[in-house]
């Protein structure tokens, strides 16, 4: 089993038949997106059903999820980085382990749309070379997958979870191909998608915003920082961000140069890959460029060439650095732990990368007293 297995009408009668389409069109307009919310052995995950690209087997995932129908399936095929499969009724039944990736099909014929085979799609899987012959099963792309674009019926698009995704698609295979462990859809319901729930910190004041303190909590001590958001308002409210969310847990100090600056907050130095809500957090800044200069003690936001490219790595001076004045976003300053700061600027580099890591534990945010 391979991915793929008569006269004119009067004009009132037109414009009334206008209408209606127009009345038609607008409450299908109207209808929220449904989602699915897959519970799994291994962890949840949230797709977004595509009912204007693939109605029929939207209409079919819908009527199994509402039997029951994938609760106590698992997926049975995997490849690291790549997809899982899932959805086959027979893989309830460990003694039919030999038909798994044969159950479900051949229920219905391709529905192409203009979606793309790219990471976080959910197709449905047919028969190789029959493509009438789609059904229960599907596939999720854990990344990209070009070759299978045109073969397959999206009907279905990853909204949250694909860390769990990734974890899944990990599973070790056997012999047979088949995977090696039971990872098993628990269960699945249907819901309205929810209204989008606005950012952290995009309200506040920047007075409000000033209130709050942040403390870097590292492996060598803590480091309390004040902001500094009339200065720098966006990048304030972005570090505050990154920080609740848990973005900056388990980094680390990435770069030391003694007199200069300590820098961290660079995502790929993160022990663990980031989750959807925290990766949709990252994004490019535009420049806030300031008055505020860069002395020991100040809290400065790291960037490529281009101005407006910092997204999650700061920096903390460490000596007077007066040629990064006005060229880096400053937004706040320690106001306890500098000695700590001086701590790691001593440890042993090789060029500005330490020698031994200094973690970034996390960043605890302190609501303002």
């Amino acid at each position: 089993m391979t991915w793929g297995r008569r006269g004119r009408l009067a004009g009132h009668v037109a414009i009334a038949l206008m209408a209606v389409l127009v009345m038609t069109a607008g409450r299908a307009a109207a209808q929220p997106v449904r989602q699915a919310v897959v519970e799994t052995s291994a962890g949840t995950m949230v797709w977004d059903l595509l009912a204007d690209k693939a109605p029929n087997h939207v209409a079919l995932f819908v009527k199994t999820v509402q039997a029951k129908g994938f609760d106590g399936t698992i997926f049975h095929n995997m490849v690291a980085r790549g997809a899982i499969q899932g959805g086959d009724p027979l893989t309830r039944d460990p003694k039919m382990r030999a038909k798994y990736g044969t159950g479900g099909l051949g229920k219905l014929p391709l529905e192409p749309s203009d979606e793309r085979m790219t990471r976080g799609a959910v197709a449905s899987v047919r028969v190789s070379g029959r493509p009438d012959t789609g059904g229960t099963q599907f596939l999720l792309c854990v990344g990209d997958q070009p070759g299978l674009q045109d073969k397959f019926t999206i009907f279905a698009r990853m909204a949250e979870g694909m860390r769990v995704a990734e974890k899944i698609a990990e599973t070790p295979l056997d012999a047979d191909g088949l995977a090696s462990e039971r990872i098993t859809i628990t269960r699945v319901t249907l819901r309205d998608k929810p209204a989008p729930v606005p950012d952290p910190f995009t309200t506040e004041s920047v007075e409000q915003l000033a209130a709050y303190r942040a403390v870097l909590e590292t492996s060598m001590g803590n480091i309390t920082v004040a902001l500094t958001p009339e200065k720098a308002p966006e990048h304030v409210r972005q570090f505050l961000r990154l920080a609740e969310s848990g973005v900056y847990a388990g980094m680390s100090f990435h770069r030391v140069v003694k007199g200069f600056v300590v820098q961290t907050g660079h995502v790929p130095t993160r022990r663990e890959p980031l989750d959807e809500r925290q990766q949709g957090f990252v994004r490019p800044l535009k420049a806030e460029f300031n008055d505020q200069p860069h002395v020991p003690g100040t809290l400065s936001m790291a960037r490529l060439e281009s101005p407006d490219s910092a997204t999650s790595s700061f920096f903390i001076v460490t000596g007077t650095a007066t040629a990064l004045d006005g060229q880096y976003s400053a937004f706040g300053r320690v106001v306890d732990g500098l000695d700590v700061v001086q701590k790691i600027e001593t440890v042993p580099v090789d060029g500005e990368t330490p020698v031994d890591r200094v973690e970034l534990v996390r960043i605890r945010v302190l609501p303002p007293q």
